[in-house]
């Protein structure tokens, strides 16, 4: 087995329902093993000799009513192979916990908090973990798939995966919280092999936040006046006829709602398209 040997912080945000985990590795798609999350339910990270069936089954478990604690003892006590694990949770009310096996390769080891489990393992230091956990709890009142990225930076910055970067992914969940109403998945992007994971993620994020992002009502421009003539002029240059019809092409649906008023991103897209 080939470790799979990372940092990651699975955390939550109990006010809004976020459930989350980000995580940054020297290991191909680590995004594609590490993450699990369900809203209201906890979020899971697994890793070192990652065993994936922590994933599903700890989430059943906690499901099932059990706390974060007790995932991990039973997950952990029923691997012939716990000493090469390593494992974070948060249950569906914010508690946490961490757990590292001695067979991990150093460094390794976890730190948890209200609402957030920390850990990592072939690290430079244990300042890796300490920047995860001092990060998160900086960054109070952001949204927490802001909080995630903002870990993962400082981490990397204490030092990270003393073997280099290969690959991220960020995972935040909430109930319908997702594409149309119709998914409980608000975030889940990865990088699976990059000389600079977390740059791309950040990249990959904004491209995210354009497309899928929201603008409070009170700040849509109206469509009336000299804009509605713009925005129109704009629209029959590019070929359409309304303004819901083009944004449907540039994956913009999300953010258009009625042709009475404009989404100021929107107005900033159609400005550069046309």
């Amino acid at each position: 087995m080939r470790p799979v040997a990372t940092y990651s912080i699975c955390a939550c945000d109990l006010t809004a329902g976020h459930w989350g985990v980000a995580t940054q590795s020297k290991f191909l798609a680590a995004g594609s093993v590490v993450p699990w999350a369900v809203p209201h339910i906890g979020a899971i990270a697994t890793q070192s000799y990652a065993n994936p069936r922590y994933g599903p089954d700890g989430l059943a478990l906690l499901a099932d009513g059990m706390s974060a604690e007790d995932v991990v003892e039973r997950l952990t006590a029923a691997d012939p192979d716990r000493d090469l694990r390593q494992l974070g949770v948060v249950d569906g009310h914010g508690r946490a916990a961490t757990f590292t096996g001695p067979g991990c390769h150093d460094w390794a080891g976890g730190r948890v908090g209200p609402g957030y489990a920390a850990q990592g393992n072939i690290l430079v230091s244990a300042e890796t973990v300490d920047a995860l956990a001092e990060t998160f709890e900086s960054t109070e009142g952001k949204l927490l798939v802001e909080r995630l990225l903002d870990c993962l930076d400082a981490a990397q910055a204490a030092g990270g995966d003393r073997r280099g970067q290969q690959s991220a992914a960020l995972l935040v969940v909430e109930r319908d919280g997702g594409y149309a109403g119709l998914s409980d998945t608000i975030v889940d992007l990865r990088v699976d092999d990059h000389p600079l994971p977390l740059t791309e993620l950040r990249r990959l994020y904004g491209m995210h936040d354009l497309l899928f992002g929201s603008t409070p009502r009170a700040e849509w421009l109206p469509l009336e006046g000299t804009l509605a003539v713009e925005v129109s002029e704009r629209l029959g240059r590019l070929g359409y006829a309304t303004l819901g019809s083009w944004a449907g092409v540039a994956n913009l649906e999300e953010r258009v709602d009625g042709e009475d008023a404009i989404d100021p991103v929107v107005l900033t897209a159609l400005r550069g398209a046309s």
